[in-house]
């Protein structure tokens, strides 16, 4: 028995936009400042990496329960993408082939990048076979390297491109065991491990990169099996899931409502049966994209800006021109869609029709109704209030902006995301007091890279002070002196 191939394609599609999730970000080309830090999602780096940043995995692991019998197949497919650098040269005076950042052939501009091959490990196992032991398969990626003449239109060599790519080694474990309890439902575990050897000595994130799993996931069926929810299980089966351990990963079922063999693990949290949007004309890239807003703003780039982006990555070209032939008919669907509308009561209205106003009651004037010219959610509306010099104590210890602490996220949050973040150290931004009197700081993750991006655009991560270790002064004075701040 095989997975039918249209569970399997509504699974790819899904697949795909996590593939590419933030591979590539809006304004698409490589000078924008966000397209510094990429590949956020599912990165699983060489084991030597831990040595520049411990936080960064090299491996990930998915539990699940499914009901199956001991003759079904397990069938996995891993997928992720693998760095490649594309180098430009260009055809010189005297008929020598010289790398150059840039170069331009009839009106088309080439500029060196990193693209990311496709690349997919599938391995097999009948469940009895895991029973009785685990499964361990090893894959390896060969480095390479491929070129691609540029010939201008009458035919002649303009330049060429150089691709290259470095070696990949990795593991795939597969295990399996009967839970406990009468219906006996197999947990099944899936263990993905980066074990590639860097040619050179890492220092930062980009030599990592060229030898990391990005945007790692994988796929696990199995024929004529059912898998259970890990986000809204049967009662019987509640307390087993709750002992899954999930490391890196978010499995989800796959596949349309009806699809019960499929499971997709996931580096991004998904809800069961993920698709997507029938309104969206293609992939933005950008993460937790909103389509209208990126099209529109897209379609107001400068021709120099397209061209650039153009320039930048094959995906970015098909981008702009799937965007500039966009029929409005396209464009229209996005706008305003709602779902999950529940139907009105009978003879409910729709709306309540908004009354007529009284002539003889005193309205407030309008020096009362007026808007503000601060409105009293910001911080300037009160001067008693200041995020940059306030303060909160905890633990007896004095925190405000450029304090250090310890993130420790409590139990009543409800994203799993969350949970990378405990024992990570952070620096406090600002001290917050919303209108009810509680107290937010605003933090920033310490070796978060792309830490000056996110506070150039103001987007912090929240704390209340119970979900904070303040470090001690002393220490952070020294973390300041060693750091060079």
């Amino acid at each position: 028995m095989s997975l039918p191939a249209d569970h399997l394609d509504h699974a790819r599609k899904v697949a795909d936009a996590i593939l590419y999730e933030g591979y590539l970000l809006y304004p698409y080309h490589q000078a924008a400042q966000k397209n510094q830090v990429r590949f956020q999602f599912g990165v699983l780096m060489p084991p030597g990496y831990a040595q520049v940043d411990p936080h960064e995995a090299s491996s990930c692991q998915t539990e699940c329960l499914l009901e199956c019998p001991d003759a079904a197949q397990v069938r996995v497919l891993v997928r992720f993408l693998h760095l490649q650098r594309r180098m430009v040269q260009a055809v010189s005076a005297g008929g020598e082939l010289q790398d150059v950042a840039t170069l331009d052939v009839d009106g088309t501009e080439y500029t060196s990048w990193d693209e990311a091959a496709e690349r997919e490990q599938r391995v097999a196992a009948e469940v009895w076979a895991l029973l009785a032991g685990d499964k361990l398969v090893e894959f390896h990626i060969g480095a390479g390297e491929a070129t691609e003449d540029l010939t201008d239109s009458r035919g002649r060599l303009a330049g060429r491109l150089i691709r290259q790519w470095g070696r990949l080694d990795g593991v795939i474990r597969l295990h399996a065991e009967r839970a406990a309890g009468p219906y006996q439902a197999l947990k099944l575990r899936v263990q993905l491990e980066n074990a590639t050897t860097p040619p050179v000595e890492l220092s930062n994130r980009d030599d990592g990169l060229r030898g990391a799993l990005i945007a790692a996931h994988s796929l696990i069926g199995v024929p004529g099996g059912t898998f259970l929810s890990m986000t809204d299980p049967p009662e019987w089966a509640a307390a087993e899931i709750g002992t899954c351990e999930n490391v890196g990963t978010w499995p989800v079922l796959a596949g349309p409502g009806d699809c019960a063999d499929l499971m997709l693990s996931s580096p991004v949290i998904l809800y069961d049966h993920p698709e997507v949007a029938a309104e969206s004309a293609g992939d933005l890239f950008d993460a937790t994209e909103i389509d209208e807003i990126l099209t529109l703003r897209t379609l107001t780039l400068t021709d120099a800006e397209k061209r650039q982006a153009r320039a930048t990555d094959r995906r970015a070209a098909d981008l702009l021109d799937r965007l500039d032939d966009l029929p409005p008919e396209m464009l229209e669907r996005m706008h305003g869609a709602i779902r999950y509308l529940r139907s009105a009561p009978a003879g409910a209205a729709a709306f309540a029709a908004a009354p007529e106003p009284d002539a003889d009651i005193d309205w407030p004037s309008p020096e009362v109704t007026a808007r503000p010219s601060v409105p009293w959610w910001d911080p300037g509306s009160d001067a008693s209030v200041s995020p940059e010099t306030d303060h909160v104590l905890i633990d007896g210890i004095r925190v405000s902006r450029n304090s250090r602490v310890r993130m420790q996220p409590g139990s009543r949050r409800a994203d799993a995301q969350d949970l990378f973040l405990t024992g990570r150290e952070a620096t406090v931004e600002a001290v917050l007091f919303d209108v009810d009197g509680q107290v937010h700081l605003a933090v920033t993750p310490v070796d978060d890279p792309a830490a000056d991006l996110q506070r150039n655009h103001g987007r912090f991560l929240y704390f209340a002070p119970d979900e904070v270790h303040p470090l001690p002064q002393s220490t952070t004075a020294t973390e300041r002196a060693e750091g060079g701040e």
